[in-house]
Formats: structure tokens, sequence, C-alpha cells
């Protein structure tokens, strides 16, 4: 059988990704094996047509594809987002259609399912035979068990494939509504919402006035009495995406730093907002490849928090409620920084007036909030993400990642342990050995107990 590899790594060959390509290979040369580079070579490919083409005859005459990626900030890089978004632009789903298909996506299990999910629905979106996924952790291949885990997986891949089973559908279509938003008359001067100090940062694609989003971007501005700062993703000075170097991981410095703004754009823009809106437009299953540079991008940080304590917020044009992967990452990536998740506006319901309200409503929370320093607790989206972060880097990744390990250190990130919780420790000491007297556990009524600190709380009047 023809197997093509559409290799998402920007490192091309040298990504650990194809190495568990190469593993397959070994293991059974009987097939053919066709490895793309799709991510390294993806300005190549959008500026030369006949390059394009190639890639999708490749892929026509294929009995299986895989797609093979390392997992970027919670999805695919921005350079195999493009790869994807062109696959629609020039409408060549025909080439994928009906072809099964397989993913593999290499990390450290952080919000790896967001970014299979993604590429699950673009399968589907596609006509594709979706067989699986396979999520591996990066080192798995060094373990023989693991290693045989996989095997096992590819090996049904082409059984699957010889055997014509079939597959399942997962997600429905996107229903994109036809709606023109017409913002109505702004707000009067005497309504428009004083910023009360602070600083308002939109960053958004589209600052046009033709486009439902530059039209929600400069209703919501209004809104203010205040100047309130708006950035083109178009006009920052990124010269080019990342690469997966991990350079940063020393000293939170880009390879890209003395050659293009983008650090100096996240530094000074970014992290000194009080109040931060990311304007963007659905394309495909997530925001556009632009906005997916960014966030790569900022992962100069690593998995340092770079927006502590600032409100965030998303102005969406598209049908962001039938996307409930992309809202997750949305709010997961705001609360892992400890910021507080405002909400999203999007042109998807009401009419124009509703829609004026909502983003004057939403101006005005954005400000209460912040004046009050409202942080919301973390879900498990957030909470979850730090304790991987936590863990991975106080272990295996240390080395690679020490500027993260001196911060966390710091700042207090490794007390958060289980073993470092004296109270905890304390209590279980004290309880643990007369929980195990079968008389003295039988009487205790535990709902009682549970509430016994909270009463005490509520009882007193300086609380």
């Amino acid at each position: 059988m023809k197997i093509t590899i559409l290799n998402g790594s920007p490192k091309g060959a040298e990504s650990v990704t194809m190495q568990y390509i190469l593993y397959i290979k070994k293991k059974h040369p009987e097939h053919e094996y066709n490895i793309i580079n799709i991510a390294q070579t993806i300005k190549k490919i959008e500026k030369n047509e006949e390059r394009f083409k190639n890639i999708l005859q490749q892929v026509g005459d294929s009995d299986g594809i895989i797609w093979g990626f390392p997992v970027y900030v919670m999805l695919v890089c921005s350079q195999y987002k493009r790869f994807i978004e062109l696959i629609f632009e020039k409408e060549a789903e025909s080439f994928f259609k009906d072809k099964y298909v397989m993913s593999l996506s290499t990390s450290i299990h952080f919000y790896d399912h967001t970014a299979q999910n993604y590429i699950r629905a673009i399968c589907d979106d596609l006509g594709m035979k979706f067989f699986g996924y396979f999520a591996a952790d990066s080192w798995d291949l060094l373990y023989p068990k693991r290693r045989h885990r996989w095997l096992i997986f590819t090996e049904k891949f082409f059984e699957t494939i010889e055997n014509n089973f079939p597959t399942t559908r997962q997600f429905q279509p996107l229903n994109h509504r036809k709606f023109d938003y017409i913002p109505q008359s702004s707000t009067t001067k005497e309504e428009k919402i004083d910023t009360q100090g602070q600083k308002v940062l939109i960053v958004s694609e589209d600052t046009s006035e033709s486009t439902n989003l530059g039209k929600m971007v400069k209703r919501f501005r209004e809104s203010f009495a205040n100047d309130v700062e708006i950035i083109n993703i178009d006009d920052i000075d990124i010269k080019g995406p990342c690469i997966g170097c991990a350079k940063c991981g020393y000293n939170h410095e880009c390879i890209y730093k003395d050659k293009d703004g983008f650090t100096d754009f996240w530094t000074n823009k970014v992290m000194k907002a009080d109040i931060l809106i990311f304007a963007g437009t659905i394309k495909d299953r997530y925001l556009s490849s632009k906005w997916k540079l960014i966030y790569d991008r900022a992962f100069f940080n690593n998995h340092t928090p770079t927006i502590i304590g600032k409100q965030l917020g998303h102005i969406i044009s598209g049908p962001i409620s039938q996307i409930p992967n992309l809202k997750e990452m949305l709010q997961a990536h705001v609360e892992y920084q400890d910021s507080n998740y405002l909400n999203f506006i999007t042109d998807e319901f009401g009419e124009s007036e509703d829609i004026d309200a909502l983003l004057y409503n939403f101006a005005k929370q954005a400000i209460d909030f912040s004046v009050a320093n409202y942080i919301g607790p973390r879900t498990f989206l957030g909470e979850a993400a730090m304790k991987m972060f936590r863990d991975d880097v106080y272990g295996r990744n240390r080395f690679v990642f020490l500027a993260d390990h001196e911060y966390y250190k710091t700042h207090g990130v490794y007390d958060t342990f289980p073993q470092n919780d004296e109270r905890a420790k304390k209590l279980n000491e004290k309880l643990i050995p007369l929980m195990k007297i079968d008389k003295l556990r039988n009487k205790i009524n535990m709902m009682q107990e549970f509430l016994r600190p909270f009463r005490k709380v509520l009882s007193d009047p300086d609380k």
C-alpha cells in the first residue's frame, strides 16, 4: 500500500513525530511510505501552485493518509494550519474524500485532545474515512510496551484499509449564518464607559469596516469614553513562525528576538494591558492561521504565565457555538495564565441591536472586573494545565525549560505539590489512624464533619 504522511512538524525529518513513522517503516517495509514535509515548507507550498497541486496528486494516489504532528499550544502549528486552510480555499477537498486516514500527535499530553479533535473534525469536513488517532507522549517510542502499542495501532490501520472496513463520522458540517451586522448609532457621550485608568488593548485580525468582525471591533471601541488601542495582526512585525527550536527554554529569549518586533509587541503591548480583547474569524474549526501564529510565537515564554491578573475576552465572527473544542481552548489559555476569562461575543446570534447591547455590556463588565481586580477561580481546564506544567518542568524536561524552572521555584508553583501541603499532612497524620478504628469511624457523621469548618466561617461576623 502507498501511505502518505503529511508531516506537520516545522523540524521536518528531524522531528520526534517522524521517528514514530520511521519505526513503522522499519517494522512494515512492505508498504510504500511517502513523507511530505508540509509545515517545514509551507511558504513554498503557498507561493507555488504547482507544488501544492503535486501534493494533492500524491494524496489522491495514496491508499492511506497519516496526519503526523507535534502539538503546538493546544493545536497543530500555524504552518500546518495554513496548509489546511489552503485545502479549503483552493477547493481541493475531492483529493482527500474517501481516503482512509489516521492522526498521530506527539506532546507531553498538554491539550493533545483538542489538537486531535481539530484534526478529526477536519477529516470529517474533507469526507475522509477516519480510522482513529494516536496521542503519543513524546518519549513513548523509547519504551517497549509503548512501542508495541503504536505498532498494534498502525497494523490495525493497515488492516482497515486492506479490508475496506467502514468508519464513523463524529462532526457535523458547520452551519455559517448569512448575516450582515449593521451597528446602530453609537452611544452618546454621557453613556460612554470611563475606563477608570484601565488600559484596554484590542488585537484583531481585521479592523476594516466592511466585515462583521471589523464592525464589531469598532462598535466595541466606541463604547468607551477614553482612547482604546487597536492593533491589527497584520501590522505586527513578525518575520517567521515558531520552529520548535526550544532555545527559548533557557532564558525565554526567542531566536527572532532581534530580527522582528514580536517580542516587543507581546512584552510592551499585551503584557502591559489591563484588559485584552482578542478578535478573530472562524476559519475551518479554529481561528485563522494568523492567530495561531500569534499563540505559537508567544510560546517564547514557554510554560510561564505572562498575562497574569488581566481580563481577557474574545470577539468572534462565525459559528463558535458549534465548536466546543475551540471554546475550551480559548478559556483554558486564559485560565492557566492566571487571568479572568470574560466571555466571547459573536455575530452568530441575535440582530444588530442585540449585538450592540452585548458589546456595550462586554465593555462595561471588563472595566468593572478589572477595577475590582477580580480573577475567577480556575476550572479543571486551567488547574490541570498548570499541574501538568509543574510536574513536567520539575521532572524530565527541566533541562529544556530552565527558565520555567527558575520561575516556578521563585513563584511558589512547586509549593502546590501535595507533599508540600503542611495542613493536609498534619490532618492526615491525626485522622487516618482514627479512621482505621471501626467503632469510631462508624460513629462519625462525615457530612457534618465536612461542614464544620464552613459553619465557623458563616458564624464569624468578621469573616
